[in-house]
């Protein structure tokens, strides 16, 4: 159950992009308005199933979501096919196994507070994180990837550096709403 929500909440995060809110203090003057954190909310679902369902279903909703992108369906965020493997960004998206297993693995190992969760969260985006820097690096020095019209450091820069402080909004987010969840459901 949780392996097909979080297939399905994956999918509909690369469709939805992330936004914060000016702060409240300032609605009566300004009114709200909305900032785009510069991300999708795909991380965000990635998390979210791992801290309420687990390593295992987080794990198996992410292989599912890499075999939808590289055959039938363009789920991914600028499409999908095999020559999607070609793309830096496809690094990323294979860390989604392990970050999802990873962040799951903690999230049940601990009791779940919010400081816990966070940490869960934390350990999956480096492991995305990480994963992705090495599909990058090995892939520059195999020359699996033209880096013709863009640096090495630029792709970095480009991928990791840059998205990195939305994700972490995203974190934070996923954190308070997984640790409501999981009292709600009381588990």
């Amino acid at each position: 159950m949780w392996a097909l929500i979080g297939l399905i909440l994956t999918i509909g995060g690369t469709l939805l992009e992330a936004f914060i809110t000016s702060p409240p203090w300032g609605w009566s003057q300004h009114g709200i308005q909305a900032y785009s954190l510069g991300v999708t909310s795909q991380i965000a679902a990635v998390l979210l199933v791992s801290c309420l369902g687990g390593r295992n279903a987080a794990a198996i909703s992410q292989v599912a979501y890499l075999i939808l992108g590289l055959t039938w369906f363009n789920v991914f965020t600028q499409g999908g096919g095999l020559d999607y493997v070609h793309r830096p960004a496809f690094g990323y998206l294979l860390g989604f196994v392990p970050g999802a297993w990873v962040c799951g693995w903690l999230a049940f190992q601990l009791p779940p507070k919010l400081e816990n969760l966070a940490l869960s969260c934390l350990m999956g985006l480096a492991t995305i994180h990480l994963s992705g820097i090495s599909y990058i690096l090995l892939s520059y020095v195999t020359r699996w990837i033209s880096f013709e019209t863009i640096s090495l450091a630029e792709t970095l820069v480009v991928n990791s550096i840059l998205p990195l402080p939305g994700q972490l909004v995203l974190v934070c987010a996923v954190t308070v709403l997984a640790a409501f969840l999981r009292r709600l459901m009381l588990y």
